[in-house]
């Protein structure tokens, strides 16, 4: 966008060069106030991504010369500099932005709320923050999941565990759910699991074994995530592929769905009530290949499904056609093809599942664990 490359212009300190591309855009646009107003909106925007309180305010300034009707424009302007002071570390002047707001006929929205609440949040004024919360209910806007969300990286980045055990327990009775995100702003808190994860041969393989060496309000926050339906919702299970797809988690959460993903294997293909109907005819797991990672083209994700495959002697293996996929099918793994042996699939598949998990130390735990935790 024309508004990203003024503002890092801007930062370069190109100034005049940033001056002459915001004259142009002005006059490209043939000085129609309502996308003039909308071009400006969205330079506050790259303005303020970049840090820059004076490109904020002298945007601003242009923008009150406009003088336009159009409501939406108004409101567009109002969303902006809310969202724009709360990246600058300015809530209480985005909240007093929202006041200006209510007292020109706009209700704020849950955008403007939630603007404001990671605002106090990150700077780690709690009491503000939800006092925020409380006001965005009164409001009658749904403090839904990416609101929670929010609310949860806020008290993680000032390591408030407690607080955020406390925040799942709201979200839990509220019947908000629990999302990747939740486990990526959760897991990245808990700073006893990351530090395990540095050293993927030694990690605990099983829930269980995880719940037991992590201190409490780390094991509690764990507790939290495995009650939900994360896993349940992520997995895709049908007639032809079981596939989890790891896409979008961090490390962290990875390694705990993996953990969640063998024990529900476990479930599935061990008889009993709760055994499957429908064999999949091949369990694929698929990791990334790196591309978003700190080294490009290299997963930490991938190597630690690696690894945890190897300790669990898994008969899944990196897919030939698709080296960010693990997979087990065909005979190595005992399942049959549908087209040529359709009972035999139905009984090689489960034997595949068994296999699948057989090995690892999982199945020594409980389906659905509920370990001690330790304190300390």
């Amino acid at each position: 966008m024309v508004s990203e490359v003024i503002a890092s212009l801007d930062k370069q300190g190109r100034f005049d060069e940033a001056e002459t591309l915001i004259s142009e855009s002005v006059e490209k646009l043939g000085f129609r106030d309502r996308e003039v107003a909308v071009f400006y909106c969205d330079l506050i925007d790259s303005f303020s991504k970049q840090g820059s309180l004076k490109g904020v305010f002298d945007t601003y300034d242009r923008l009150k010369r406009i003088d336009s009707d159009s409501s939406n424009v108004k409101r567009r302007v109002f969303e902006s500099m809310i969202n724009g002071l709360c990246r600058l570390d300015l809530p209480r002047d985005a909240e007093k932005m929202m006041a200006e707001m209510r007292e020109a006929g706009f209700k704020p929205c849950a955008f403007e709320f939630r603007s404001v609440i990671n605002g106090y949040g990150k700077l780690g004024f709690f009491d503000e923050m939800r006092r925020i919360v409380d006001e965005m209910e009164g409001f009658d806007c749904v403090v839904d999941t990416i609101c929670s969300n929010i609310v949860l990286s806020c008290y993680g980045g000032h390591g408030e565990l407690s607080a955020m055990a406390s925040w799942m327990q709201r979200m839990k009775n509220s019947g908000t759910a629990f999302t990747i995100r939740t486990y990526n702003s959760v897991l990245n808190s808990c700073a006893t699991i990351m530090s395990m994860l540095e050293f993927p041969k030694s990690v605990p393989l099983t829930i269980e074994e995880l719940l037991q060496e992590l201190p409490k309000e780390e094991a509690l926050l764990v507790q939290e995530l495995i009650g939900s339906s994360v896993l349940i919702e992520t997995l895709q299970w049908g007639s032809s592929e079981a596939k989890l797809d790891l896409h979008g988690m961090h490390l962290g959460s990875a390694y705990l769905i993996m953990l969640q993903w063998v024990e529900e294997l476990k479930l599935r293909f061990g008889g009993g009530d709760t055994a499957v109907t429908v064999i999949p005819t091949e369990i694929k797991l698929v990791c990334g290949k790196g591309k978003h990672s700190n080294v490009r083209g290299q997963s930490p994700i991938k190597s630690l499904v690696s690894e945890m495959m190897r300790r669990w002697k898994s008969p899944l293996r990196i897919d030939r056609k698709n080296v960010a996929t693990f997979i087990a099918k065909g005979s190595k793994t005992g399942i049959s093809s549908v087209e040529e042996h359709s009972e035999a699939a139905s009984t090689g598949s489960r034997r595949a599942g068994e296999e699948a998990v057989a090995n690892s130390p999982a199945l020594h735990a409980r389906p659905r664990p509920s370990a001690s935790i330790r304190s300390n």
